[in-house]
């Protein structure tokens, strides 16, 4: 449903200001939004405030009520009257009980909803269909020490066994500095189950209990920054005065949390920012705001907000001697675009954030004159017992793209195929395996 649709409807304990513009409650919120703190902070906020901007309200201010982590943004129509949109952000998790509880329209989740969640959740409509769940941004946990700490980089087994309290010192890492000192985010946090999710659980280990948990992402990222012995993980706009080190996964080169790495979602701990509004909602503010952060205003404050936006670009790849021979020679000739789709075991489906994924490269590619030959699209697998499959398979994905692009009027230069080869994840666990079943998008 657009905007404009939207705007029509009055429902009952609702003022209509104008015909364009949203309506505004007679009483309390007209949006009340939960979940994420590294959302909440303040992409959440700066979103709505572009919201607020553009439905023509003024004097748009935050307000800051006693509760921790919880703001009121504020705008005043052209009569005087007040519209509030509240965030509180205490945790992903928080989000989805808010929504069944009924004291929250949207849930903003740094995690992807989880079974049990949409099991509790399903009187609201199916929370993981397209219109409920809205990849709004892309981020990446960076691993950080003290400034002042020598070590460069880590790999995700080194990592868990640091986090679960198994690796005590850093003179075992090679680098200096007596007992390690653990920082990690709360319970409640999608970092911290993200980071649970990439990094413990896949080696059946848990958090040491000698880590010292925070609700807020600036104060971890500060405690690290001054404790010469700290580490710990945390959102990529809050690394701060933190020193953020590379990160490999299985067979893949060490990345750095770079813009571009967590773009394609190659960067070994990058993740999914969400909104999830239910699909019967009646709250026409909801989908507003998951419409507004999905445009092209709504991801200039993504990208100004210190998260990796979804707007499509083209970038410059240099070749180097670990690539194949044919990746080598498209790195020298074509741009990649900063978008990758990716596929579950078994599937050439798109998923919702592919879809949106997909609008976003077709409007690229006619704005930017590529429709006639000037596209390659490269496919890549997970390792199988027969590398002839993983060619084929890698090859298929990459077809099931190509059949999108052609649908829209997309005539494509060249489809290939690389296998298994160029892992940016290890292949020992299904996060990993989804990750380096990828097709990459080309132009020339």
């Amino acid at each position: 449903m657009t905007l404009r649709v939207l705007c029509v409807f009055l429902l009952s304990g609702w003022l209509s200001v104008s015909a364009a513009a949203l309506p505004i409650p007679e009483n309390g919120p007209a949006l009340r939004i939960q979940g994420s703190n590294t959302i909440g902070a303040e992409l959440g906020p700066a979103l709505v405030e572009g919201l607020l901007q553009e439905q023509g309200l003024l004097k748009i201010h935050r307000e800051t009520p006693d509760t921790a982590n919880e703001q009121r943004i504020v705008g005043q129509t052209a009569q005087g009257q007040r519209v509030i949109i509240e965030v509180a952000a205490h945790g992903s998790s928080t989000g989805f009980t808010a929504l069944k509880n009924a004291s929250a329209d949207l849930a903003a989740s740094s995690r992807e909803i989880k079974d049990s969640e949409l099991l509790a959740l399903q009187a609201l409509g199916d929370l993981k269909s397209p219109a409920a769940e809205q990849v709004i941004a892309i981020d990446g946990l960076a691993i950080i020490l003290n400034p002042a700490n020598p070590l460069q980089q880590l790999d995700t087994e080194q990592l868990a066994r640091i986090f679960a309290g198994e690796v005590k010192t850093w003179e075992e890492l090679g680098s200096r500095g007596g007992a390690i000192h653990l920082y990690a985010r709360d319970d409640q946090s999608g970092t911290y189950d993200t980071f649970k999710e990439l990094v413990l659980s896949r080696r059946g280990k848990s958090l040491s209990s000698a880590a010292k948990r925070f609700e807020s992402s600036e104060q971890l990222s500060d405690a690290v920054s001054a404790d010469p012995q700290g580490i710990g993980f945390i959102g990529l706009p809050y690394v701060r005065q933190a020193k953020a080190v590379a990160i490999a996964d299985g067979a893949s080169q060490a990345m750095l949390p770079l813009n571009s790495l967590i773009a394609t979602e190659d960067y070994p701990l990058s993740r999914r920012l969400f909104f999830y509004l239910p699909p019967d909602s009646r709250n026409p503010w909801a989908q507003a705001l998951a419409t507004f952060a999905q445009s092209p205003q709504g991801q200039g404050i993504v990208a100004t907000s210190g998260f990796v936006s979804q707007t499509v670009q083209a970038m410059s790849v240099a070749p180097n001697a670990l690539m194949p021979e044919g990746y080598q020679s498209l790195s020298r000739h074509a741009q990649r675009l900063t978008v990758n789709f990716r596929f579950a075991e078994g599937s050439a489906s798109l998923d919702n954030k592919a879809r949106q994924d997909l609008a976003r490269v077709l409007d690229y590619i006619k704005r930017n004159g590529k429709t006639e030959r000037a596209v390659t699209l490269v496919g890549f697998g997970d390792l199988k017992d027969d590398p002839a499959r993983a060619d084929l398979l890698s090859k298929l994905r990459a077809m099931a793209v190509r059949r999108e692009l052609v649908k829209n009027g997309v005539v494509m230069r060249e489809v290939r195929g690389f296998g298994a080869l160029m892992p940016v994840a290890t292949n020992s666990a299904d996060e990993g395996r989804i990750k380096n079943r990828r097709v990459e998008v080309w132009v020339y």
